[in-house]
């Protein structure tokens, strides 16, 4: 067996379970999950009847790896459409089975193990996705520890010289998983220099651009490299999705877009990989990338959910209303550290609320790594609001009555 594989940590729901073996939830609530990213809106009816229509023929034969050229132009001219970017959709675009693979599958296109030092850069708390590329690509990762003052963004400016020296690749999620920070154009700026001073590649994850709060849609990283003359998109990839924006989770679908040199060298991978995406659901993502009625009818329905949902939380939580994303970011009662012995706060928090009121939140602690003895994930929790808004306030209502009656 690949000896790497041993240096992979247990996925988070897979600790959630752990955690949970021994909790018996209160049967006399129905259960409600905010635990797991995964959107429940309905898909949009019109992607879902194309994707029936193009069963007719679109199993007949082999997709090409590149992905079809009508494929590549919807996404091009989505890009143009949300962030005014203009791309070679022959050189610059290229489709993937979502961004979870496709992240992951970069990695080992662009890490080489046997430079000395080899790194991966990435934030704390982060995406595991990250790190498992990294450690089975043979590199180090390097966790960036998030920044409370600034809505827990990533602090870039804490990562010393010398490990931007033998960094190869560095990982950014913005809009932030989990706690949903924006990256303004003086950040991508200092990040392109970095890149340019030491030579390493930036992988922008941006699968969640199309939820947002602000007036203002979240900078993209192609479009930051655009408004700083970097056209040509030097040493970047950005990664997207339908998953979030079209509620498509299960279709798998995504592409990512940037420097020409770069595609070239993943389609390669890819290639030998088999990454192809089917020709049925490049049918619907090209018919899914062309219309924003249904983007903008989700969107609002996020906003009129965090709307209702967010004040009754912050009544009895460390929590606001983020940037952008699905999630909330919350910081637990101090009254639950050292409440179960061996437990961290955010773990005993989520056990007894299980076990009260059948509400599942994740401890944010499963999404990021100590490092200088501490772990920033520690004393919150990470909440999806991905159901129904109906739901998720009735979730929130039983945490607010949960931490009430604690009090």
């Amino acid at each position: 067996m690949n000896p790497l594989l041993s240096r992979l940590q247990p996925y988070p729901f897979e600790r959630l379970r752990k955690l949970f073996a021994d909790v018996t939830p209160n049967p006399a609530l129905r259960p409600i999950s905010l635990g797991i990213g995964e959107p429940k809106h309905e898909a949009p009816e019109f992607l879902k009847q194309t994707f029936v229509d193009a069963l007719e023929t679109g199993l007949s034969n082999y997709p090409p790896t590149a992905g079809t050229p009508e494929f590549r132009a919807a996404c091009a001219g989505w890009m143009q459409r949300r962030y005014g970017v203009t791309l070679d959709a022959a050189t610059q675009i290229l489709p993937v089975n979502g961004t979870r693979e496709a992240l992951f599958a970069f990695a080992q296109t662009v890490i080489d193990p046997t430079r000395q030092g080899a790194t991966v850069v990435m934030p704390n708390p982060f995406y595991q996705i990250y790190e498992g590329a990294a450690m089975l690509g043979g590199a180090e990762p390097y966790y960036v520890a998030s920044d409370p003052a600034r809505n827990f963004a990533a602090d870039w400016a804490s990562v010393p010289e010398d490990v931007w020296a033998r960094t190869q690749l560095l990982y950014v999620c913005s809009p932030g998983n989990p706690a949903g920070a924006v990256m303004p154009l003086d950040e991508w700026k200092t990040l392109f220099e970095l890149s340019d001073r030491h030579g390493f590649v930036i992988a922008s994850d941006e699968c969640y651009s199309e939820i947002y709060f602000r007036d203002e849609p979240p900078l993209g990283g192609l479009e930051a490299a655009t408004k700083l003359g970097r056209g040509d998109f030097r040493r970047m990839l950005m990664f997207t999705s339908l998953s979030k924006r079209s509620n498509v989770p299960g279709l798998r679908s995504g592409f990512v877009a940037g420097d020409a040199a770069l595609v070239k060298s993943f389609l390669l991978y890819r290639t030998y990989h088999g990454g192809a995406m089917s020709a049925v659901v490049q049918a619907a993502s090209i018919a899914a990338w062309g219309d924003e009625d249904h983007v903008v009818d989700n969107r609002r329905q996020y906003r009129e959910k965090f709307a209702q949902v967010t004040p009754v939380l912050a009544e009895v939580l460390d929590v606001a209303l983020p940037d952008a994303a699905f999630y909330l970011w919350a910081g637990v009662p101090a009254s639950f550290a050292n409440a179960v012995p061996g437990l961290s706060a955010d773990e005993a928090f989520a056990r007894e609320l299980l076990a009260q009121y059948n509400v599942t939140v994740l401890p944010g602690s499963y999404l990021a790594r100590e490092t200088g003895g501490v772990n920033p994930g520690t004393g919150r929790v990470r909440m999806a609001l991905v159901a129904e808004t109906a739901e998720c306030l009735e979730a929130a209502q039983r945490i607010h009555a949960f931490l009430s009656r604690r009090a």
